[in-house]
């Protein structure tokens, strides 16, 4: 487990997939706004539910975010598109509704910064989130995060293109 102040990083298990499944993956407006692909509804058992434990794969780094303090399963976070040649990933997060507004998420992200440029030897991370998405801006350049840029209605969101804006991070810039 990778820990911060607040959170752990771990290895998902099979007793989360209940929980992700039902709180993450079947919210289909919030899964729409957090996801690049359309929601489609699988089963939590399916191979390719996105709730499932991922194979380990030099791509992605799949992680189920704990509470310290209690133990309890808050969320789950992920370094995508890992690119070992130009030493570059994406970084996402999702927490369950219980735990949003806690002030978690800065913590979940300082974590897999910490894995991704200490643990990965990753030189840059990037988030690409929709404009609306306050809470993730927020926590993004509380760690240290800049914005880059907005691409205009590039996101399909239940029924309506939406502007992302995309924020970067490089290694030295990275506070440990």
């Amino acid at each position: 487990m990778i820990r911060g102040e607040k959170v752990g990083l771990r290895t998902r298990r099979d007793s989360d997939l209940p929980v992700l499944q039902a709180e993450l993956y079947e919210d289909v407006v919030v899964r729409s706004r957090a996801d690049s692909v359309p929601w489609r509804p699988v089963p939590a058992d399916a191979a390719d539910s996105p709730a499932a434990a991922a194979a380990p794969s030099p791509e992605k780094a799949y992680f189920s975010v704990v509470e310290l303090e209690s133990q309890e399963l808050v969320g789950e976070a992920l370094l995508w598109g890992i690119d070992l040649h130009n030493r570059t990933a994406h970084l996402g997060i999702s927490l369950l509704p219980a735990f949003r507004g806690r002030g978690l998420a800065v913590d979940v992200v300082r974590v897999l910064c910490e894995y991704g440029f200490a643990v990965r030897g990753l030189q840059r991370l990037q988030v690409e989130t929709l404009v609306d998405n306050n809470a993730m801006i927020a926590a993004a350049t509380r760690v240290g995060f800049s914005v880059e840029g907005t691409l205009r209605r590039s996101a399909w969101v239940y029924g309506a293109f939406v502007d992302t804006v995309v924020l970067g991070l490089l290694a030295e810039e990275w506070a440990q």
